[in-house]
């Protein structure tokens, strides 16, 4: 069943209200390597939940074409620009994304060279395992020899965006290459789920948890890879297999409310909305560009519906887990304390912008 237009346009107005207005309480306290504090709340953090929700505002004003949304993005990168940048790392890496969509709809010179150094960077200097996959280094932990979902979001699509817009082969071939080799490791050939991580240390993977927001950067980040760059046949081939496997697991794994659970085979485990909205995004965007079936189209819906039920009078996104560290075993995953952040809201954003596509198609239809 469709949501009407008109509920889903409120939802995310108020889910912009809801990031923009993020502010850290002290309740996590988590210094970075370097001595600084981490902030993994606040709006104005460069950090990669800041990222993530920069990437989904940028993605609405491309949708609605809201000159509002366009200046509050654009005034974040100058300020933060200006106050100068962190350490290079994986996470550090996601509030690029948003950046090179940004330039490769205005052009505005501004950004250029930030996102030329930045992606110098991570080609030449980020730390790789074997395969040359991309370690998941963050700015509070060194996590060597290990790969994660993670990853694929916070640094393959910006690569992926930055090269093609700005005519990079290098960029989006890097890209690639990391699909690829995350795939080998993470994607469960079994149940067509994805694992959180793989460490090439003792080579497992880890407590082979089919984590759910992991899962939902796979299924979200897909359908924007193909979105954002031209990939090679073969390759985009391979992925949209490996994708649709996946969305075969996840469909009947949805709970009676629409949402999927934090660790998506374990009916003990909470439901989780940014997972929720991550995979609702995927599922109705892979509709949308003709992928998957009615059953996508379905419980994309299903998923949007549980996200407007789980968003408060505030614009926050509630259910939210907190960020999310590889867990030895999956009583960790269960543990997972319940915190609103940037990428609740911002996948969230992703999820009601493609309900509002749907919904503003039926509506004409009638």
């Amino acid at each position: 069943m469709h949501e009407p237009a008109g509920d889903i346009r409120r939802k995310l107005d108020l889910l912009v209200a809801g990031m923009t207005g993020l502010r850290h309480d002290g309740r996590f306290d988590e210094p970075n390597l370097d001595g600084t504090a981490g902030d993994y709340i606040s709006f104005d953090s460069w950090e990669w939940p800041q990222g993530v929700g920069l990437y989904g505002l940028i993605r609405l004003w491309l949708f609605t074409g809201r000159e509002d949304l366009k200046q509050l993005v654009e005034d974040w990168y100058s300020a933060r620009l200006s106050a100068g940048l962190p350490s290079l790392n994986v996470n550090t890496t996601a509030p690029m994304l948003g950046l090179s969509v940004l330039w490769r709809e205005t052009r505005d010179p501004r950004w250029q060279k930030p996102l030329d150094d930045w992606a110098n960077r991570v080609m030449a200097d980020m730390s790789r395992t074997e395969e040359g996959a991309f370690e998941h280094h963050v700015s509070d932990k060194i996590n060597h020899h290990e790969l994660w979902d993670d990853t694929l979001y916070m640094v393959a699509l910006f690569l992926a965006s930055y090269g093609q817009a700005s005519g990079r082969r290098e960029l989006v071939d890097e890209a690639a290459r990391q699909f690829l080799v995350h795939s080998r490791y993470l994607a469960d050939t079994r149940s067509g789920l994805w694992f959180h991580g793989w460490t090439f240390e003792g080579r497992h993977n880890f407590a082979q948890a089919r984590w759910a927001r992991g899962n939902a950067w796979i299924t979200a980040g897909m359908l924007d890879l193909f979105d954002l760059a031209e990939m090679a046949k073969p390759v985009e081939d391979f992925l949209r297999g490996v994708l649709v496997a996946q969305v075969n697991a996840l469909l009947p794994l949805q709970t009676s409310s629409g949402a999927w659970r934090t660790l998506l085979d374990d009916p003990t485990s909470y439901e989780e909305i940014s997972a929720t909205a991550g995979i609702g995004y995927g599922l109705l965007k892979g509709h949308r560009l003709g992928l998957g079936g009615q059953a996508w189209q379905a419980a994309g819906l299903k998923a949007a519906q549980a996200v407007m039920r789980n968003i408060d009078e505030t614009g926050t996104v509630l259910n939210v887990s907190y960020g999310t560290r590889m867990g030895h075993d999956l009583q960790f995953y269960r543990d997972i304390p319940i915190q609103p952040t940037g990428y609740g809201q911002a996948l969230s954003i992703l999820c009601l912008s493609e309900a509002l596509r749907h919904a503003d198609a039926g509506e004409q239809a009638a």
